[in-house]
């Protein structure tokens, strides 16, 4: 069966964006030498061109939502490090309202948790979450399945990926997770300095050691995560009342504890915090500096407020736009392009 020509536009933009490495008839991204091993197992499961295509399309296909109305991409912009930023917590089908501000998808690969309260621990289950929560795309991966099957040009593209004439919700899941597996953001100044290419300004450097003095305990340098859960210092919302981590474990430590998130290309990924709560990377770092909640699990791991001057957040902040990667946000391969119109 021909391809149809949708895929083979992206099967040959995929092969120019994607350093990589072949193995078992697809392959392995390529990465910076000083980053640890992805978490994911792309031996095991490399990532194969045309399934990304189809990953891709669906990611951006309201299809997926009940009333055809919603996509993955309605919360996770690609403009905007891949999550929303018009307001604080997300916006859902038939204008529901969720409980929380949407993740950033960035080096997903080296995720052991997904979600703030890792919920999910598997990249190629977590799109069922989304597909089925009443307040996102309120469907089911059984009512996706129908309409997928009875439309011809995913049949044609599954059975192009898969060799099967008959579309199951594994391979919906499957190319959903490769396309997601592809966003890797490593082209930011701090990237640049790092292999020698360019240099800090004398406030950047300034708010880099404030940083390595401060922060990167839980943001740690590559990846500006630990991939861990901890407390952010805030109070309960009320409102909300998100006890977090304790939500998924009910064990009484993991109360208000949340996945710590990257701080790449935060400068693009307003607002933060689990609730949106902050507009700003100046509030955010006000509230670090003397706004902190000590009757969390916060306390014990940073000793309260960070003593912060003025001076040094205004550093501080020049040495996080260090972490923007324009080659990523703005990259056409990972945003809605034409070609991907039936």
């Amino acid at each position: 069966m021909s391809k149809p020509a949708n895929v083979i536009w992206l099967l040959c933009s995929a092969a120019v964006l994607f350093g990589f490495s072949a193995v078992n008839d697809g392959f392995i991204p390529k990465y910076p030498h000083n980053w640890p091993k992805p978490q994911y197992n792309f031996e095991s499961n490399p990532l194969k061109p045309e399934q990304i295509a189809l990953g891709r399309k669906l990611f951006y296909d309201p299809i997926l939502s009940a009333n055809n109305t919603i996509s993955c991409a309605s919360c996770h912009l690609s403009y905007t490090a891949f999550t929303h930023v018009d307001h604080a917590l997300s916006h859902g089908i038939r204008d529901s309202i969720g409980t929380r501000n949407s993740p950033v998808l960035i080096n997903l690969a080296w995720n052991k948790h997904f979600m703030w309260d890792g919920a999910v621990n598997n990249i190629e289950v977590q799109a069922l979450a989304p597909i089925s929560h009443p307040a996102e795309m309120g469907s089911s991966i059984t009512e996706a399945l129908v309409k997928l099957n009875a439309d011809s040009t995913y049949q044609s593209m599954f059975e192009s990926c898969f060799q099967t004439k008959e579309i199951s919700s594994k391979q919906i899941l499957i190319s959903l997770a490769q396309f997601q597996l592809t966003l890797i953001s490593s082209n930011a100044k701090y990237d640049q300095v790092q292999a020698g290419k360019a240099e800090f300004s004398i406030q950047e450097n300034k708010g880099y050691k404030l940083f390595k003095q401060h922060c990167n305990s839980c943001h740690t340098e590559p990846l500006f995560t630990n991939g861990k859960f901890s407390s952010n210092g805030l109070p309960v919302d009320t409102t909300l009342n998100d006890v977090g981590r304790y939500g998924v474990s009910k064990r009484p430590a993991d109360s208000l504890q949340f996945k710590i998130p990257t701080l790449r290309n935060i400068e693009f990924s307003q607002p933060y915090m689990h609730d949106g709560r902050f507009k700003t990377i100046a509030e955010a770092l006000k509230h670090y500096s003397y706004g902190i909640d000590s009757s969390g699990n916060f306390k014990s791991k940073i000793n309260g407020n960070i003593q912060l001057s003025s001076n040094d957040r205004v550093d501080l902040l020049a040495f996080l736009l260090t972490l923007t990667d324009k080659s990523f946000l703005f990259n056409p391969d990972y945003a809605y392009p034409r070609a991907l119109q039936n």
